[in-house]
C-alpha cells in the first residue's frame, strides 16, 4: 500500500530567521540548538521522529523500536509521583449490567448473559493541569473505566472526546511538553491558549479534527454526570470460536450531555475549584446515582476497506449515522471511594489490561499506549507491584511466578517460583498451569489491509486526510456550537504571541471551512493567508447530528440544580413552593439569601453561591428587598450572569427593580414562578445569545 513519507505530513517546517542562539543544548551536545541532530539520549542520530517503527505501513509496532521506547521511557518519568497528564481526577465506584448479551460477538465475562453484574471503578480527570489545578479548564476529560470481571481486570481507558490529536504514539510526549505549562516561565497552568500548544497544532495538521472538539463545548462540560466517554481506538471484540469483529466503544449519559459557556466555565474556576469533584461526590451521596449506557459500533473488514478513513486513524471517527451504536449495558456510580489517595489517586489503568473477548488491534497510538501506562504506573507507585493495591487487585483468583520486588504484600509459599517445573511429582506444590483452552489467545489473523513485512516508518496514504472529519465535525453543529468553536479558537489565538503561528493554523482552518477561519481572522483583526497544502485532497462527509450537543439535548431537571434566590421579606410559602414544584420536576432547589439565618434558613449565602454554581435561578422577592440587593453587587451579578449564561429566570413581580438594574430583557427564559418557570429551568436559551455577547 502506498504511504506518504513522513508519515502523511503536509507541513514544512520554517527556516530560522537568524539572530542570536542560545547556547544552552538541551541533550549536552555540543553544537548550537539551530544545528543540532535530533538523536537518542545514546547519541543515535534519529530519521524519523514522527512514525513509529511498523511490520508494514498498517501492520503492528516493533518492539524492536528503540527510539520509541526511549522517548516515551523518558517521558513517562519525567515526574514523580503526580500523574503528568490526567492528574486532577474524581472517581467513585460502582456496577456494570449488562442489558443485552453478545456473545455471538465476544466472549468477554461482563457480556455473557443478560442482568450479569460486574463491579467497576470509574476515574474521570482533566488532562493538562496539575492535581492542584481546578476542575473546569477548556480541556478533554478522562473516563477510564475498571472493570473487575470473572477472568481478570479489563481497563477502558478512553477519553470525552472519540479520536486524539496525534495518529502515532512517538508524538504523545511531544504533544504534552506542547500542551503543559511552558518549560522557561512554568505557566500557564491547565490551559492550552499559549504559544507552544499551537505551534505545534500548525505544525500538524492531523491534530485539527480533535482540535475542534477541544474547541467546542465539550470542552467545558456542566458536570462529569453529563459527558460522553469513548474509547476511542478501534478494538476487536472475539467470540468463543476465534471469530473477530471490529469494535468502538461509547458511554452515553443517562442524564444527557450538557456543557456550560466559556464565561460560566471561568466564573465557575473562581467560585468552586472542586466544582465537577463536589457535584460528583455530592450527587452519590444523596443516592442520585450517575449512571451511563456502554454502546458498541461493530463492523467487519469489508466496511473498514469501503471507507473513505482509516479505522486504525485514531484522529477519525465512525459516524453514528453510517454504524448506530447498540445499548449493551449500564453502569451506574454508586459509592464514593472511602480514601481519596488510596483509591482514586492509587487506580492504576493500563489499556493493556485485556481479559478473553477484547483484543487489540495495530492503530499505532494504541500500540505504543500498551507499553507506556504500565512503565508509568511502575514510575509512578514506585514498585512492580502496584496491582497489589486495593483498588488495583483483581476479584478474581490470581496466581503465577512473579516474586519479590518493592513493597511486597503477598507471601508466596513454597519453592516453586518458576514454570514448567516437576516438584508435585515429589509431592510438593508446584504452583498455577497455563491453560490453552480458556486462557487469553491473541487474535492472529492481519488487520484489515495490513502489509506486514519491510519495517518501515511509515503511516497509511488514507492516514494524510487531516481536513475530511474536521469539516464533518464543524458542519454538524448548529450555528450557536459553530459560533462557540470560531471564538474559542480566537480566543486561544489572541493569547499567542509569535504571529507566524497564527498565520499558520489559520492557513490550515481554510482547509476545514472557509466561514471558519474568516470568522477566526475576523475577531483576531488578522488578514486571511493562502490556504495551506495538503497531502490528500479533502473529501465531503455527511453531516452527522449526533455529534451536536445542541441538536441532541436533552429538556430535564433530572441531576440539575435550581437556585431560590429570597431576602427577608419574602414569603416563607412561595420559597418553599418553588423549591417543592422543582424537586417535583427531578431538580435539586438550593435556597440562596443574604444571610443564611433568615427563615426559612438558606442553603448558602449569596455572596458565596454565585449564579454560575446552578442551572437557573428562582427569584422570589418583595419589590423592597429587591431595591435593596439593587446596591448588592453580588446580587446584581447573580441576576447578570444568569441571564448572561442563557439560564432560565423565575421572579416574582416585585424582583423587577433587580431585574433591571441587571439588564435582564423579556424572551421565553424569564418567566414567572408557575409551571412555566419549571419546564424553561430544563434548558438553556441560545437564542438569547446576539443579545448577551459578540461571538465570532
Amino acid at each position: 500500500m502506498k504511504s506518504n513519507a513522513p508519515g502523511g505530513k503536509d507541513f514544512a517546517f520554517e527556516e530560522g530567521k537568524g539572530g542570536e542562539t542560545h547556547q544552552h543544548v538541551p541533550s549536552g551536545g555540543n553544537h548550537k540548538s539551530d544545528e543540532a541532530h535530533l538523536t537518542t539520549n545514546q547519541g543515535i542520530r534519529v530519521s524519523d521522529n514522527q512514525n513509529s517503527l511498523k511490520s508494514g505501513a498498517r501492520g503492528p509496532v516493533l518492539l524492536e523500536d528503540f527510539a520509541l521506547r526511549e522517548k516515551i521511557f523518558h517521558f513517562d518519568h519525567e515526574r514523580i509521583p503526580e500523574r503528568i497528564v490526567h492528574a486532577r481526577g474524581s472517581a467513585a465506584h460502582g456496577t456494570f449490567t449488562c442489558t443485552k448479551a453478545i456473545p455471538h460477538l465476544t466472549r468477554a465475562a461482563p457480556f455473557q448473559e443478560k442482568g450479569k453484574q460486574t463491579p467497576v471503578f470509574t476515574r474521570f480527570s482533566t488532562v493538562a493541569g496539575g492535581a492542584g489545578s481546578v476542575d473546569t479548564p477548556r480541556d478533554v476529560r478522562g473516563f477510564a473505566v475498571k472493570f473487575y470481571t470473572d477472568e481478570g481486570n479489563w481497563d477502558l481507558v478512553g477519553n470525552n472526546i472519540p479520536v486524539f490529536f496525534i495518529q502515532d504514539a512517538i508524538k504523545f510526549p511531544d504533544l504534552i511538553h506542547s500542551v503543559k505549562m511552558e518549560a522557561n516561565k512554568g505557566y500557564p497552568q491547565a490551559a492550552s491558549a499559549h504559544d507552544t500548544f499551537w505551534d505545534f497544532i500548525s505544525l500538524m495538521p492531523e491534530t485539527l479534527h480533535m482540535i475542534m472538539w477541544a474547541m467546542s463545548d465539550r470542552a467545558i462540560p456542566r458536570s462529569l454526570r453529563m459527558m460522553e466517554g469513548f474509547g476511542i481506538h478501534t478494538f476487536r471484540l472475539v467470540d468463543a470460536k476465534g471469530k473477530s469483529t471490529f469494535c468502538k466503544f461509547h458511554w452515553k449519559p443517562v442524564l444527557g450531555m450538557q456543557s456550560t459557556c466559556w464565561d460560566e466555565a471561568v466564573k465557575i474556576a473562581g467560585a468552586d475549584p472542586d466544582y465537577h469533584r463536589r457535584d460528583l461526590y455530592e450527587s452519590i451521596e444523596a443516592g442520585s446515582f450517575p449512571a451511563w449506557d456502554l454502546g458498541i459500533q461493530t463492523f467487519d473488514e469489508e466496511f473498514a476497506e469501503a471507507q473513505p478513513y482509516d479505522v486504525l486513524d485514531s484522529t477519525k471517527l465512525i459516524p453514528e449515522e453510517d454504524i448506530p451504536v447498540e445499548i449493551i449495558g449500564r453502569m451506574e456510580l454508586n459509592r464514593n471511594p472511602d480514601n481519596f489517595f488510596a483509591e482514586t489517586e492509587q487506580a492504576a489503568f493500563c489499556p493493556g489490561n485485556v481479559v478473553p473477548g477484547i483484543d487489540f488491534t495495530a492503530d499505532p497510538l494504541l500500540q505504543g499506549r500498551l507499553f507506556s501506562y504500565l512503565d508509568t504506573q511502575k514510575s509512578r507507585l514506585g514498585t512492580t507491584n502496584f496491582y497489589q493495591i486495593p483498588i488495583n487487585a483483581p476479584k478474581c483468583p490470581m496466581h503465577n511466578f512473579n516474586r519479590d520486588g518493592l513493597m511486597q504484600t503477598q507471601v508466596p509459599t513454597g519453592r516453586a517460583n518458576y514454570e514448567p517445573n516437576s516438584l508435585a511429582e515429589a509431592g510438593e506444590d508446584g504452583g498455577p498451569r497455563e491453560c490453552p483452552a480458556t486462557g487469553f489467545a491473541s487474535y492472529s489473523a492481519q488487520d484489515v489491509g495490513s502489509e506486514a513485512g519491510d519495517r518501515l516508518r511509515v503511516r497509511p496514504e488514507l492516514f494524510a486526510d487531516h481536513y475530511s472529519q474536521a469539516r464533518m465535525f464543524f458542519l454538524s453543529q448548529t450555528e450557536n456550537e459553530r459560533a462557540h468553536i470560531a471564538s474559542a479558537i480566537a480566543f486561544e489565538l489572541s493569547k499567542v504571541m509569535l504571529e507566524h503561528v497564527r498565520l499558520r493554523v489559520l492557513s490550515r482552518l481554510i482547509n476545514i471551512d472557509d466561514d471558519l477561519a474568516a470568522r477566526v481572522a475576523d475577531a483576531l483583526g488578522m488578514d486571511l493567508p493562502e490556504a495551506a497544502p495538503v497531502a490528500r485532497e479533502r473529501v465531503e462527509m455527511k453531516e452527522s447530528p449526533a455529534l451536536s450537543i445542541h441538536k441532541n439535548a436533552k429538556d430535564t431537571l433530572d441531576g440539575r440544580s435550581v437556585a431560590v434566590l429570597y431576602a427577608e421579606n419574602s414569603a416563607k410559602k412561595e420559597v418553599e413552593d418553588v423549591c417543592k414544584a422543582i424537586e417535583d420536576a427531578g431538580g435539586t432547589a438550593v435556597k440562596v439569601a443574604p444571610k443564611v439565618g433568615i427563615t426559612p434558613a438558606a442553603d448558602g449565602q449569596l455572596a458565596g453561591s454565585p449564579s454560575v454554581l446552578f442551572d437557573a435561578v428562582a427569584l422570589v422577592l418583595t419589590e423592597d428587598d429587591a431595591t435593596m440587593l439593587c446596591k448588592e453587587s453580588a446580587a446584581v451579578q447573580f441576576v447578570m450572569d444568569a441571564f448572561g449564561h442563557l439560564k432560565a429566570i423565575g421572579a416574582t413581580d416585585g424582583a423587577k427593580p433587580l431585574m433591571d438594574r441587571a439588564g435582564v430583557e423579556a424572551d421565553d427564559g424569564v418567566t414567572g414562578l408557575g409551571g412555566d418557570f419549571v419546564k424553561a429551568a430544563a434548558k438553556r436559551f441560545y437564542d438569547r445569545e446576539p443579545k448577551v455577547r459578540n461571538l465570532a
